[in-house]
C-alpha cells in the first residue's frame, strides 16, 4: 500500500484508498494542428496532409485517409454514409465520429441534405470547398492588415493593447 494514501473530505476519512500520482504522463507530442509555413511547404502527399491534421494519432490519420480516398473515388464524389468506411478499414464508430466531425469543422467535407437539389435530392457526404476558401482568406490577411496605414487605423491598432 505504499502508493496509496487515505483521503479525507471535510475532515472525514473516506473508506477507499486513493492512488497517489507518481510522476507525470509522458506523451509523444501535442494533438494541435501546427500550420507553420515550413511544414506546409514540405507537404507532398495525402499521408503528410493527414499527419498535419491529426498529429500523433495514427488511427485518426488512417481513417482520414480512408474517408478521403473513398470519397475521392466514389461516383460523383458522393457517399451516402460513412459507417461502412469504418467497418471496411477496421476502425471504431467513435473514431469515425471524431474524424468526421473534425473534417467537417475544418471544411473538408460537408453533409448534404436530401432536400438539396444540387446532389439529386440525396442525403450523404461530399467534399467541401470551405477549407480552401478559408485558407485563401487567411493567407491574404497579413497583407490586408499591413496595407491600411491611416491615422484612424493606427489609433485602433494601438488601442488593441488595452485589451491584452
Amino acid at each position: 500500500m505504499q502508493f496509496f494514501n487515505s483521503a479525507k473530505i471535510g475532515g472525514f476519512p473516506l473508506e477507499c484508498p486513493v492512488l497517489i500520482k507518481m510522476g507525470g504522463v509522458s506523451m509523444k507530442g501535442g494533438t494541435k494542428i501546427e500550420f507553420g509555413f515550413n511544414k506546409i511547404n514540405r507537404i507532398q502527399s495525402l499521408d503528410e496532409f493527414a499527419e498535419l491534421l491529426f498529429p500523433n494519432n495514427r488511427n485518426h490519420q488512417k481513417l482520414f485517409l480512408a474517408i478521403f480516398i473513398e470519397l475521392k473515388y466514389a461516383d460523383d464524389q458522393f457517399l451516402k454514409s460513412l459507417d461502412w468506411v469504418a467497418d471496411k478499414y477496421g476502425c471504431s464508430r467513435r473514431v469515425l465520429e471524431i474524424v468526421r466531425a473534425k473534417m467537417r469543422r475544418l471544411g473538408l467535407i460537408d453533409h448534404v441534405s436530401r432536400f438539396s437539389g444540387k446532389h439529386g435530392y440525396r442525403e450523404g457526404w461530399v467534399f467541401s470547398s470551405r477549407f480552401a476558401k478559408s485558407g485563401m482568406a487567411l493567407s491574404g490577411l497579413p497583407d490586408k492588415f499591413r496595407e491600411i496605414r491611416d491615422a484612424k487605423q493606427e489609433a485602433k491598432d494601438r488601442d488593441l493593447f488595452r485589451y491584452f
